[in-house]
């Protein structure tokens, strides 16, 4: 219980600034999708919808899987103090690569996606990725050393640099042009025409300050790549890449085939431009607001991570993972009610030109989509616990192929829902697979009666939830009667078999 209690409260300092970043973040939301404040229409964001989505893919790429590696080999003995200046080393040196080649064919790169004018999309963006592959080596290293606090400040920083810069290109500048006495100085640095270039622009800025901030983190360490050590880190990294490539193909590629698989518009009403880039910026919008379920994620992977490969050698490590598992079923069906019950609410969030019918159904199935993949991350640990990264790779490899095939099939026939079903479907399948094969390379004793009983109970009260909507305030009710019937499994009913 006191390994779980300090899991808990490195998740809540993670979670604290994740949320709180990520809020701040989401804040954006209303401004960028209400031009009449400066942000943009459905089409104009689906293109940073769209080239979001490349970001993440390539984030992916340029790590290699090397945080992972990092958290492995800091547990062997081994040239352990070579670990992350080789890390660090080698992002160093495949960022500074990748940017160059993106910079020698940007032309032809931005001509492949679609932006045969904005050359400066794919150059912003390579430096972008470049930038955050190498700090995530950094924040890797402050996780390691349970340096929550200052990985969270560090994070929030960078998140308010680029509120601010986006603030400030979107709504100050253009205030400041139409005074006649300051908008000289205006033009002297902005350009209306640059539009969701603006957006990007904010980001690189606050990659740029991120990057700044971190060389402290890069001084007084022993320099130097061993070479021998950087093949053992690679050979355990690469199937996490391919693994990680394959997620992002889950996560992110419906985005971007959209553009392609999409039907013509023929039913105007909730498409009144009739424009593909309109499907793609509405669900890129509605897929903001089932991120709520991935940020408790995301927080939970940055404790959990360097947690599970410390309590490796731990006498009952297993029944503490099992613990584990459990407690995140509890955490997301709360979170997933949370937000679904009180979907009315949060559809706010998003400009009013973003409103469609077929949004609590897409919100819906992406929130549960992105709860199986918790639990796919809380499998995933059989795998990487046993340096059998390549079960991570095929069973990735294998989503992929159902997420791309099954979008090829059903978005040209039910449009952006398609999307969404794909994602659970594909999510659902990688938690049955690799459940499977852990039961035989690394067994943790599951409770599944009480897992199992926890997503019934979720389903059940969201169904009745949606038969019996009884206004904001009492429909609150529902989420307490979750909890208080998870306290009492949970806590009452051990106490009362301990005595």
């Amino acid at each position: 219980m006191i390994q779980l209690k300090k899991l808990a409260g490195q998740t809540a300092i993670y979670g604290v600034s994740s949320v709180i970043g990520r809020l701040l973040n989401y804040l954006l939301t209303p401004i960028l999708t209400r031009p009449e404040i400066g942000g943009f229409s459905p089409g104009e964001y689906g293109v940073i919808t769209e080239m979001y989505a490349y970001l993440a893919f390539l984030i992916v790429f340029l790590t290699y899987g090397l945080e992972t590696a990092f958290f492995r080999f800091k547990q062997k003995n081994e040239d352990k103090k070579y670990v992350y200046s080789t890390a660090l080393i080698s992002l160093l040196l495949s960022s500074a690569l990748f940017i160059f080649c993106v910079f020698l064919f940007s032309f032809e790169i931005s001509s492949f996606l679609g932006y045969p004018n904005n050359q400066e999309y794919v150059k912003w963006f390579s430096i972008i990725v470049g930038i955050d592959a190498v700090c995530s080596i950094v924040f890797a290293k402050l996780r390691y050393e349970n340096k929550a606090l200052k990985f969270s400040l560090f994070r929030l920083m960078s998140i308010a640099i680029n509120i601010f810069a986006v603030l400030f290109f979107l709504i100050v500048c253009p205030l400041l042009q139409s005074e006649d006495t300051l908008s000289y100085l205006t033009k002297s640095f902005y350009d209306p025409q640059v539009g969701v270039g603006y957006v990007f622009i904010a980001n690189l800025i606050a990659s740029s300050a991120t990057l700044l901030v971190l060389l402290s983190e890069m001084k007084g360490i022993r320099w130097g790549l061993n070479y021998i050590l950087w093949k053992k880190m690679i050979k355990y990294s690469l199937p996490l890449m391919i693994a990680g490539l394959a997620g992002m193909i889950n996560e992110t590629v419906d985005r971007v085939l959209l553009k392609k698989l999409l039907p013509s518009i023929k039913d105007t009403s909730a498409n009144p431009s009739g424009d593909i880039m309109y499907e793609i910026g509405i669900y890129g919008a509605f897929y903001k607001i089932s991120i709520f379920m991935m940020l408790f994620i995301q927080t939970f992977r940055y404790a959990a991570e360097p947690f599970y490969f410390k309590y490796k050698k731990e006498k009952d490590s297993k029944k503490l993972y099992a613990d584990v598992m459990k407690y995140f079923v509890i955490a997301s069906s709360t979170i997933f009610l949370v937000v679904m019950i009180n979907f009315d609410l949060f559809k706010h969030f998003i400009g009013t030109q973003f409103h469609d019918i077929r949004g609590f159904k897409i919100v819906a199935v992406l929130m549960l989509a992105n709860y199986f993949f918790g639990l796919y991350y809380n499998l995933s640990i059989w795998y990487k616990l046993t340096d059998k990264t390549r079960y991570g790779a095929y069973i990735s490899i294998f989503g992929a192929a159902i997420t791309i095939s099954l979008n090829f099939m059903l978005v040209p026939v039910i449009g952006i829902f398609g999307s969404a079903i794909t994602t659970l479907v594909c999510y659902l399948t990688m938690t049955i697979v690799s459940f499977y094969f852990s039961r035989s390379h690394y067994k943790v004793p599951y409770d599944l009666r009480s897992i199992s009983t926890y997503f019934i109970l979720m389903i059940f009260i969201f169904m009745i939830s949606q038969f019996y909507n009884l206004g904001e305030i009492i429909n609150s009710f529902y989420i307490l009667i979750f909890i208080f019937v998870a306290y009492v499994l949970e806590f009452k009913t051990k106490k009362i078999r301990t005595k």
